[in-house]
């Protein structure tokens, strides 16, 4: 018999517990200027703690790798989706998250760090993290009503939740790729300038 946990302990370890390091974003760069060649849209599926923070990512130029993916993501030529599938945290989120259009999974979270190291910086005080949380408006229906998303995907409680939900993303991603496809290469760019200049405006729902 597996032992679930054991399992999960390794494959975070394997995956560096979905931090990135620099490398990471530099070949995320490559493919999605790879992408745009070809005028392939891009997807970016987000479920990160944040980028890794060790000494040696740094010295290899991890704040430079993040704000260059952010660059080329803001002026690449094609149609962006970027979901967020579970934890979107920090600058590590944010860097593969300049899209046309975000989708979030209904109980994932997107926020500029976490709450137990907002509620440290704020407060002196990481017990606090329940409270940061509620002010840092970091769900998935707070982010829709300031226009931080574009779209809330349902998670069904049910057996076959996954299917639904995959099946859910993958009819979103068609109709919004088709919709983008109509855009000129000038307009692709300029809406997403707009989506990101909007942000923080109140929905009216």
């Amino acid at each position: 018999m597996q032992n679930k946990k054991e399992d999960g302990t390794k494959e975070n370890i394997e995956r560096n517990f979905g931090m990135p390091n620099p490398e990471s974003y530099r070949k995320g760069i490559r493919f999605m200027k790879q992408a745009e060649k070809f005028k392939r849209p891009v997807i970016t599926f987000i479920d990160t703690k944040g980028a890794y923070p060790g000494i040696g990512a740094e010295e290899r130029g991890q704040g430079e790798a993040i704000a260059k993916s952010m660059f080329e993501m803001a002026k690449l030529k094609v149609p962006i989706i970027a979901i967020v599938i579970g934890e979107g945290s920090s600058g590590g989120a944010l860097a593969i998250g300049v899209a046309n259009k975000v989708f979030m999974l209904e109980n994932a979270v997107y926020s500029i760090l976490s709450p137990e190291g907002y509620s440290t910086i704020l407060w002196k005080d990481s017990s606090r993290y329940k409270e940061a949380a509620e002010k840092m408006k970091l769900t998935a229906k707070d982010l829709y009503n300031l226009k931080v998303i574009d779209k809330i995907i349902k998670e069904p409680d049910e057996e076959e939740a996954f299917k639904t939900i995959v099946n859910s993303l993958r009819r979103e991603i068609t109709v919004t790729i088709n919709q983008l496809n109509k855009l000129s290469t000038e307009e692709i760019i300029q809406k997403r300038y707009e989506k990101f200049r909007n942000m923080g405006e109140y929905r009216e729902v």
